[in-house]
């Protein structure tokens, strides 16, 4: 039984009085019981096919060609009386953002008990089946649960309270928008399995929408690769992984980390045998204990050597992010000792750790609120000289204009607004202006996970020439292994508030010592098909 079937469908956006196409001729078809995951760089056309088939495109959109059948029904210039019936009782979504996709002012419960309540369910009923669409979702202590909200919960339990507002409304087809993407690769299949039970245990279709070819490797009956709004290629993920047709899909495989060496953890700098350079940053002892006695870090250690990358590894919760901020003097330590270029920052007054801050950048995860709307790029890149008094206007042009061409910009875009750049171009404003105050560290948080791989791979790369460049020292704090292992020489894997392994990557990804750290490795995506292929 075919769910979807899509037909010469076209799609795009008007601009100017002018439809520019998103989506063009494009076939695609789901079946019961069917995983198809559509994966292409950002721009693919992916989230607006998705999007027209639920009709929840925005105001600009247009069908301007094809056909889109959902479950017997034409979607493709319905009336919104006839989609509002499909939403939610034949279509489910799954969308990228947990914390845009929940309503910050509702508890959990009360946001589940809306689509339940739209099936005619009332009374104690409804709160029965709120509690069980969260136990069916994987959520732990689901009463509990239901009654906080969303800014309670980790990341990953909220993107299964996404899953759970989807099952409430029983679809037969869910589609899952990047649903994984900014959690932590345990997690990450945590949630991926439980979906995938659900579609063999309950006989629903999944449509995966993704960046991460090696995800939709891995959890995809059939894959769709997109490139400027068409198909390029589709079939089945071992046939794609193992001989690619296209050059786009072969591209999207090598820019991949996790793919690029067959689906092995392959660390890109080997420093067993190599004397440990002089740290920039050291953490001795630290701990962190919130109010209420939340013991966030317990006894952690670790040093960032000068002219290296240090990696912070773990699961959601372990310490990572508190370890940052309290390396970059934006929450003081309980304990122990924070020392920058050779000088304790713990317990320094603003006054005496403002100076300090200019040996110590941050560039942080999401290149789409890093930067001020308002701003140029240029009055962004300048920003942080002008907090500093640093030269006059005429110098700080002088200097922008550098750190375009140094993060490999053309000067042209000193003035462009944030909107008109892309991601991958952002999160290159985001580095340029961490650069401006020439530090000598920079700390970086999840700086490529909301991007996609061929973006990805030019913005490590782009980390990695600078580095050797500027002989800047770099503070990582990532989900994804195979990012830490194409750009890091140290590695220290946290949890629960605590250092459990550390050492060069090439040891520890290689012979890991901690159960925790072997976990890890096995949760990273796309293995399975490629060793498959290689058997």
């Amino acid at each position: 039984m075919t769910l979807v079937d899509i037909k010469g469908l076209d799609v795009g956006y008007v601009r100017h009085r002018t439809v520019r196409p998103a989506v063009v001729g494009l076939d695609l078809t789901v079946g019961a019981a069917e995983v198809v995951a559509i994966v292409g760089e950002s721009g693919s056309g992916k989230t607006t096919t998705a999007n027209a088939i639920i009709g929840l495109l925005p105001p600009n959109g247009r069908i301007t060609a094809g056909s889109a059948v959902v479950d017997g029904v034409q979607t493709a210039g319905a009336k919104e009386s006839t989609l509002r019936r499909l939403r939610g009782s034949v279509v489910g979504l799954i969308p990228q953002d947990p914390m845009v996709g929940l309503n910050p002012t509702q508890r959990v419960g009360a946001q589940i008990a809306e689509v339940v309540k739209l099936r005619g369910i009332s009374g104690p009923s409804v709160h029965t089946e709120v509690v069980e669409y969260l136990d069916q979702a994987g959520v732990p202590d689901p009463e509990r649960r239901a009654r906080q909200y969303p800014h309670e919960l980790s990341g990953g339990l909220r993107q299964r309270a996404l899953i759970a507002i989807a099952l409430a409304g029983r679809p037969k087809l869910i589609i899952a928008d990047e649903p994984t993407s900014a959690l932590d690769v345990t997690v990450q299949k945590r949630i991926l399995d439980h979906l995938g039970g659900l579609v063999r245990e309950q006989g629903i279709s999944l449509l995966i929408i993704t960046h991460d070819l090696a995800v939709a490797a891995d959890r995809a009956d059939r894959v769709v690769v997109m490139q400027h709004g068409r198909t390029t290629e589709q079939g089945d993920p071992r046939v794609i992984l193992s001989r690619p047709e296209q050059p786009y899909t072969r591209r999207l495989i090598a820019a991949a980390p996790r793919l690029a060496h067959g689906g092995r953890i392959v660390a890109r700098f080997d420093v067993r045998d190599q004397k440990r350079p002089e740290p920039v940053l050291t953490l001795s002892k630290v701990g962190k204990t919130f109010p209420r006695g939340f013991a966030a870090l317990d006894d952690v250690s670790l040093s960032v050597p000068r002219g290296q990358t240090h990696a912070l590894v773990g699961e959601s919760g372990c310490g990572k992010t508190t370890t940052l901020r309290i390396a970059l003097g934006l929450e003081t330590a309980t304990r122990g000792s924070v020392r920058l270029n050779g000088t304790e920052i713990t317990g320094l007054s603003w006054n005496k750790l403002r100076p300090l801050r200019r040996q110590a950048q941050l560039v942080h995860q999401d290149p789409f609120a890093t930067l001020d709307p308002k701003f140029t790029v240029g009055q962004s890149i300048t920003e942080p000289l002008v907090s500093f008094r640093v030269g006059d206007r005429r110098t700080r042009r002088a200097r922008a204009l550098e750190l375009l061409d140094q993060v490999a910009l053309p000067a042209a875009y000193l003035d462009r607004l944030p909107q008109e750049l892309s991601g991958g171009q952002r999160q290159r404003v985001a580095i340029a202006r961490a650069l401006a105050l020439r530090p000598d560290l920079i700390m970086l948080d999840e700086p490529v996970s909301a991007l996609d791989v061929l973006v990805q791979e030019q913005i490590l790369h782009l980390l990695a020439d600078l580095q050797e460049a500027l002989q800047l020292s770099y503070l990582l704090v990532s989900h994804d292994l195979a990012v830490v292992a194409e750009v890091a020489h140290t590695v220290s894997v946290m949890s629960a508030g605590r250092v459990v392994e550390e050492g060069p990557v090439a040891e520890v990804f290689t012979n890991p010592a901690s159960p925790l750290t072997q976990e890890l490795i096995d949760a990273i995506p796309g293995r399975k098909h490629l060793g498959e292929a290689r058997v």
